[in-house]
């Protein structure tokens, strides 16, 4: 793991356009190389947009592994270019949103797209936050990540087990939650939710979080800028009313509002993990 992250500080000096096809060409070879990974990848595709033809959604799946493989090799560049560099590549519309941020409790709802990181860094270069984190099976690598993602600004990162109070604690001592709430992790404190029409156990912590603290969910979209020019996070107007009385129907108006921005830009989310590897009882896994 060294080795890795030696070569990806050695490749973040490259350009932009040189690092990102570098990134594609490495993608494209995964493609063809994790066979499980790909199975995934393709069922998510054809469960979720079956609109498509099977050409269109392998066409999707292959992209997918380009930008993903692409993502996780511009890392290099959110972990130690300076902070002019990052300025330069990455588009902020309109703004991170620190009047909203200082005016009470918000929560940051970044669905998983590959460049979701560069959200982080984003909020990071202007304001410190609270998130969940999930600490990686390589020492070296966790104390890397865990750097790069602090090094601008004191961040306050929980794991999962601690449950929300931490987080709750947090927000009221005015951090924002920068909360990434689409993957599957079982049934616990989840709810199954139409995810494109296709029940997906989805936590609830979105509403539920927003109900307690009186949260403004402000949903954050990172994606790549075309011609390896950078990235864009978009920053949208907070949700109205929410999440209301019925938690259910919150989170169900949280994975449309996610589905909506997936078809803006398919090939960019996260097909790669199981996102329907919860069943409802009785229902067979589709991997």
């Amino acid at each position: 793991m060294r080795l890795v992250l030696a070569l990806m500080w050695l490749l973040h000096w490259l350009p932009l356009p040189l690092l990102g096809r570098l990134g594609e060409g490495v993608g494209s070879l995964l493609f063809l190389l994790i066979r499980k990974r790909r199975h995934i990848a393709l069922t998510n595709l054809c469960l979720c947009l079956p609109q498509f033809s099977e050409q269109e959604r392998e066409q999707i799946a292959r992209r997918h592994f380009q930008l993903y493989a692409r993502s996780v090799l511009e890392r290099g560049i959110l972990w130690w270019a300076s902070e002019a560099r990052l300025k330069k590549l990455i588009q902020v519309e309109p703004a991170v949103p620190l009047a909203a941020i200082a005016a009470g409790p918000t929560i940051l709802m970044c669905p998983h797209f590959v460049c979701l990181d560069v959200a982080g860094v984003a909020v990071m270069l202007e304001s410190s936050l609270c998130s969940i984190y999930t600490r990686q099976r390589s020492k070296v690598f966790d104390q890397a990540l865990r750097q790069g993602r602090s090094r601008f600004r004191p961040v306050k990162l929980f794991s999962r087990a601690e449950g929300v109070k931490p987080i709750i604690r947090a927000m009221r001592e005015g951090l924002p939650f920068f909360m990434l709430p689409d993957m599957d992790f079982g049934a616990k404190d989840a709810e199954f939710v139409p995810f494109f029409g296709v029940p997906a156990a989805t936590l609830t912590a979105v509403p539920r979080i927003a109900a307690s603290t009186g949260a403004k969910v402000i949903p954050v979209i990172a994606t790549m800028l075309p011609d390896y020019q950078g990235w864009k996070v978009a920053f949208h107007a907070p949700w109205d009313n929410y999440p209301g009385e019925d938690m259910v129907a919150a989170t169900r108006h949280m994975n449309a509002y996610i589905e909506q921005q997936i078809l803006q830009a398919p090939a960019e989310y996260f097909w790669a993990h199981k996102r329907f590897k919860t069943r409802p009882p009785g229902e067979a896994g589709v991997y």
